[in-house]
């Protein structure tokens, strides 16, 4: 079983991760199937982003996929997401190759969910990384006293998966790393650092 070692998480600031709920809804739009008013909608997404290097990022990503035709934005998604386990947006599967474990988890994360009011399409497991950003913008978990474990299981599973995520776009010098790595950045602007991370395989 792949093992990710985290080491002193940190300190997530609830007030600043509040304040940056549009951010991480605008982020999970990106992150969703492409449909077609994904190039006009990128005007108002930019706008969401305060965060200068979060806006040098996903400007970079706008640039790059803005090249390509409609058809080849939808092609170069399904491509990265749905056809390589690489690159997958499924946060757990890159930690929990055993099922019954991985069952587990997300059995948490739709507990968590359903707690801070949010309910989850049955169609999509409760580890997908738009659903889990959404989460983030939507949910009823500020200044809720069960929020603090909660919040860190979900940062936990975001952190841990999308690290092999980026690690596989940078590598296929894909578009999307740009937009993975905006996304870590802005956790990492809501999270004082604990003691380092270390990822283990």
């Amino acid at each position: 079983m792949k093992k990710v070692f985290m080491g002193g998480f940190g300190v997530i600031n609830y007030a600043l991760l509040d304040e940056k709920r549009a951010v991480f809804g605008a982020i999970s739009a990106v992150l969703s199937y492409p449909e077609k008013r994904f190039i006009n909608d990128r005007f108002l997404l930019l706008e969401t982003f305060q965060n200068p290097k979060t806006l040098e990022l996903i400007t970079a990503f706008w640039e790059e996929i803005s090249a390509l035709t409609f058809g080849e934005i939808t092609e170069t998604y399904v491509d990265t997401f749905d056809f390589n386990k690489k690159t997958t947006l499924y946060m757990t599967f890159y930690k929990f190759e055993d099922a019954r474990e991985r069952g587990q988890m997300l059995a948490k994360l739709k507990v968590l969910y359903e707690m801070f009011g949010l309910l989850p399409d049955d169609a999509e497991l409760t580890d997908y990384l738009p659903l889990m950003l959404e989460f983030i913008d939507a949910g009823d978990w500020y200044l809720d006293a069960r929020s603090g474990d909660s919040m860190e299981l979900l940062i936990g599973v975001i952190e841990d998966g999308s690290y092999h995520l980026l690690q596989a776009l940078e590598e296929a010098g894909n578009p999307y790393r740009f937009v993975i790595e905006a996304m870590r950045n802005e956790l990492r602007v809501c999270v004082k650092q604990g003691e380092e991370k270390q990822h283990v395989e």
